[in-house]
């Protein structure tokens, strides 16, 4: 985990302690380096709950709920099949705020999309936020790239929900 990763996964434990929510993630391309990630907080047990990997559009289905016929018509790599993926975390593991990433990192893309394609989702039950990442730099670089923004979008998402009082 890089430096960067670390210090925004502190920053996204002080907002969870304070704010007593809970986290979980449903995980793809990234295959639990979201989770790693804030899980290497200490303490963070207290409101990450658990995530799940993935890889098949079956257990997208079987564990989250991914509907088969939105995956067969948007493919798994879609802003509609994260918004799903985050719905699903959120209901299967009864968490208030989920992350889920969808995407191809390589070395091939799919039929709906070119390898580097990244849909990245961060929410609660009343507001998810989705983001597309583009581009291929290697599967480890768009893995990192995938999961430092995933991290970012959640920081973001509480800063926005839970502000800082002025001082």
């Amino acid at each position: 985990m890089n430096v960067q990763a670390k210090v925004i996964s502190r920053e996204i434990s002080e907002y969870f302690w304070r704010a007593e929510k809970t986290l979980s993630t449903a995980e793809s391309c990234t295959a639990g380096l979201v989770s790693a990630s804030i899980t290497s907080m200490p303490g963070s047990s207290n409101y990450f709950k658990g995530g799940v990997v993935v890889y098949t559009d079956e257990l997208k289905t079987q564990l989250l709920g991914v509907p088969a016929e939105l995956l067969a018509e948007k493919g798994a790599v879609s802003q509609e099949v994260a918004e799903a993926m985050v719905r699903g975390a959120l209901a299967q593991l009864k968490t208030d705020y989920a992350v889920a990433v969808t995407g191809y990192a390589g070395p091939g893309g799919g039929p709906e999309a070119p390898v580097g394609t990244i849909f990245i989702a961060v929410g609660c039950s009343d507001d998810i936020v989705v983001r597309e990442l583009t581009g291929d730099d290697g599967r480890d670089e768009n893995v990192a790239r995938a999961t430092l923004t995933a991290l970012k979008m959640l920081l973001e998402k509480l800063e926005k929900d839970f502000p800082l009082p002025e001082e």
